[in-house]
């Protein structure tokens, strides 16, 4: 295993000692709300192709039917489950997923297979590197239930427009990333994670030298 690895690995364990407050208050407010379970698990697809299961707080309602992605204003989503999305607080289990060595702190995020296309060359960089939490693309886009809830196709939009812009963000930060721009990138997430309402997806772009559109 390679030093980065061990070390991202550490990280995580040492991380999810630390937040395990904020895990638990997340757990007892689902389960007080809808019952269990707490956790929400998914297929996606990681490095290389290979598929693995996706962590996440659970912030929608037991057999609600519906389209794979959110929009905001999703009548399966509970009332717990806005907050935790709203601070991204479902994201925090894929610590698990770091320490289990499926995903990265920094990576492109994984996708539902149903949505992956590895003719695509930009499918071919981002399956490059391992998946992560954030990204700059997920960064830029982490309002994208907003942008979903104005389509009346919600998932042809994000298949034919949403996703590509995605994909492009994220192969052009595989391309340019460094040990500064990861910092970069880690502060801004934690800081939007906590700080929503300031959420600025052109400015962040900027920040990374890349022209947002939309």
């Amino acid at each position: 295993m390679k030093l980065e690895d061990t070390a991202a690995r550490f990280a995580a364990g040492l991380l999810l000692i630390a937040i395990a407050p904020v895990l638990a208050i997340c757990a007892l407010s689902i389960l007080v709300e809808d019952g269990p379970p707490v956790l929400f698990r998914q297929v996606r697809i990681g490095k290389g192709g290979r598929p693995f299961r996706l962590l996440k707080m659970r912030s929608m309602r037991i057999g609600g039917a519906g389209a794979t992605i959110t929009a905001h204003g999703d009548s399966r989503i509970t009332a717990c489950g806005k907050v935790i999305r709203r601070y991204k607080f479902d994201e925090l289990p894929q610590l698990w997923n770091v320490l289990c060595g499926d995903m990265r702190f920094i990576g492109p995020r994984p996708e539902v297979p149903e949505y992956v296309n590895v003719s695509d060359p930009r499918w071919v960089a981002v399956l490059s590197v391992e998946p992560g939490i954030t990204d700059l693309a997920s960064l830029a886009y982490r309002n994208e239930e907003a942008l979903l809830c104005e389509q009346e196709q919600i998932e042809d939009f994000y298949r034919d427009s949403l996703l590509p812009r995605k994909l492009d963000m994220s192969a052009y930060y595989i391309r340019y990333r460094s040990f500064t721009t990861d910092l970069k990138l880690i502060s801004l997430t934690i800081w939007h994670s906590l700080r929503p309402q300031q959420h600025d997806a052109r400015q962040i772009a900027e920040q990374f030298a890349y022209t947002y559109r939309g």
